[in-house]
C-alpha cells in the first residue's frame, strides 16, 4: 500500500466514531501553517497548502465515500479558496526587499477596510447561504457559508499583513465548532477548538509587535 492509498483509507475508530487519519493530519498541517504564520515565515503557506488539499477530500464525505457521509460544501470550497489565495500569499511574502526581514510588514487594517471586511462577512454569507442550500450543503447552511467567507477573508487579510485578520478567525472558530461536531467531523472540532485559542494569542502577538515597531510621538512644546 502506497502513502496515497493509506491516507485514503487509514482510520482511527474510538468507541462508535471513526475518525480518518487525513482529517488530523490535515488539521495539523493547519496547525502548523498557523503558527508559521504568527512567527511571518514563508513556509507557512506551501505546508497550509497540503493540509488543505487533504482536508478538501474528507469534507465531501458523501463524494469520495468516507464512514462519515456528510458534504459540507463551505468546509470544502473554502479549501479550494485557501489554496488560491495561499498561492498569492506565498508570492507577496517572497516579494519582500529584504531577504533577512519579517515577510510581511504587520500594520493595522484602515477603519475602511474594516467596515469592508464586515460587509463582505456578512454580506457573503446571505449571499451563498441559499447556494449552498440548494448544492445540498449540511444544515444550518449559513454556518457553512459564514465559515466559507470568513476564511477567504482571513487568509487574505494574512498575506496583507493585517492585525484584524486574527480576530476574523475568531468568529470562524466560534461557528465552526458547533457545526463540525454536530456534522461528525470530531477531529477537525477538537482542533478549531485549539485554533480558537491559538488565534487570540495570534492576535496579541501581532498587536504587541505592531505596537513595538510604531515609533512613539514626541510633542515638542
Amino acid at each position: 500500500m502506497n502513502v496515497i492509498e493509506w491516507l485514503f483509507n487509514a482510520q482511527i475508530v474510538i468507541g462508535h466514531q471513526t475518525v480518518l487519519w487525513r482529517e488530523v493530519i490535515g488539521n495539523v498541517f493547519g496547525l502548523l501553517s498557523a503558527l508559521g504564520g504568527m512567527r511571518r515565515k514563508v513556509w507557512a503557506w506551501p505546508v497550509g497548502i497540503v493540509g488543505n488539499a487533504l482536508l478538501f477530500t474528507v469534507f465531501l464525505g458523501a463524494v469520495f465515500g468516507t464512514p462519515n457521509p456528510v458534504n459540507l460544501l463551505g468546509q470544502a470550497g473554502r479549501q479550494v479558496m485557501f489554496i488560491i489565495v495561499s498561492v498569492y500569499g506565498w508570492w507577496r511574502w517572497t516579494r519582500r526587499p529584504d531577504a533577512d526581514a519579517p515577510a510581511v510588514e504587520i500594520r493595522w487594517a484602515s477603519w475602511r477596510t474594516r467596515v469592508l471586511l464586515a460587509v463582505g462577512m456578512v454580506g457573503g454569507t446571505l449571499i451563498l447561504t441559499p447556494i449552498f442550500r440548494a448544492l445540498g450543503s449540511y444544515a444550518p447552511v449559513w454556518s457553512d457559508a459564514w465559515i466559507f467567507v470568513g476564511s477567504l477573508l482571513a487568509t487574505y487579510g494574512m498575506a496583507k499583513g493585517w492585525v484584524e485578520f486574527w480576530l476574523i478567525w475568531v468568529a470562524v472558530d466560534i461557528v465552526g465548532v458547533p457545526l463540525l461536531f454536530s456534522a461528525g467531523y470530531y477531529a477537525s472540532g477538537l482542533m478549531y477548538v485549539f485554533y480558537g485559542a491559538f488565534t487570540l494569542t495570534g492576535f496579541f502577538v501581532w498587536m504587541r509587535t505592531q505596537r513595538e515597531r510604531t515609533p512613539a510621538v514626541v510633542t515638542v512644546g
